[in-house]
């Protein structure tokens, strides 16, 4: 299941939603943007940006990072290419947060003691999704979050029960979006299902909704190649522009195997190697 496309698509349509997670919320969530931004010299990719509005003057800026497997160097990368874009932007912000969003608490880093100081602050907020209680009491942007980690035998009931109580408290506008995002959370979570079975389990009609085009078409596609490339930026670095190109240029199933192929690679040499038996 590919949670970094699900979460990046949950604070697309709500940015506020990140900051049911936060201790000190900023006073106009509503008003921030959530945006990706590269950072050059060295060059990063920060995923999850959420920016203020510049019309309010000097805001908050929040970094957020979705980590749903161990990466041993994750708080290197996280303060690394936080610390330069606020530098970069030191005019624009006032201050800056991040929040890191676990499964659990096994998935974290488990060498944390040189960034104790930063984790330990008001300034870095460790969110592990088990332990935020039961998803039916929750609130929705949080309960949307929680469903990606329920296992295929909960999250059925869970999402039917979410898709009602979407229908209930929401106005039909807002409701639509929250009811799409819960539906492609279902889509990524059971890809084995047929369309006509997705749709028998959650009781509604898949193929009346923009979210199963998207899931399945240009949506799908475009959030696996982000996920690719920020997959081989963190293996290997700086990607050039011809090599992006190459796979800019893949279909979808071919996307979704290099996401798993990569994960074999050891070098760039590789990679190339990869790419031209495709061709």
């Amino acid at each position: 299941m590919r949670r970094d496309s699900i979460f990046y698509k949950i604070f697309q349509q709500s940015p506020s939603f990140l900051f049911e997670l936060v201790a000190n919320p900023p006073e106009n969530p509503e008003r921030y943007s959530f945006d990706s931004v590269a950072v050059k010299e060295p060059k990063f990719e920060i995923d999850g940006v959420f920016l203020p509005p510049e019309s309010d003057g000097a805001g908050v800026v929040y970094f957020c990072e979705v980590q749903f497997q161990k990466d041993q160097r994750l708080y290197e990368r996280l303060f690394g290419e936080s610390f330069l874009y606020f530098y970069y932007n030191r005019n624009r912000f006032s201050d800056w947060q991040a929040v890191v969003i676990y499964p659990s608490r096994s998935t974290e880093q488990t060498n944390s003691y040189p960034y104790r100081a930063l984790l330990n602050s008001n300034q870095v907020n460790r969110v592990y999704l088990n332990e935020l209680g039961n998803i039916r009491q929750l609130p929705l942007g949080l309960a949307l979050m929680v469903l990606t980690t329920l296992s295929e035998q909960q999250a059925p009931e869970e999402a039917k029960y979410l898709l009602t109580r979407t229908r209930q408290e929401l106005p039909q506008t807002s409701s639509r979006a929250i009811m799409e995002i819960i539906t492609t959370i279902m889509v990524y979570k059971f890809e084995q299902l047929t369309r006509v079975e997705v749709e028998k389990m959650l009781d509604i009609t898949l193929q009346q909704t923009r979210v199963y085009q998207e899931a399945k078409e240009e949506g799908e596609e475009e959030a696996t190649l982000r996920l690719v490339m920020r997959l081989l930026t963190k293996r290997f670095g700086e990607i050039s522009e011809e090599i992006r190109s190459s796979i800019s240029g893949l279909p979808l199933t071919t996307l979704e195997n290099l996401s798993e192929a990569l994960l074999d690679f050891t070098s760039l040499t590789d990679l190339q190697a990869w790419l031209e038996a495709q061709n």
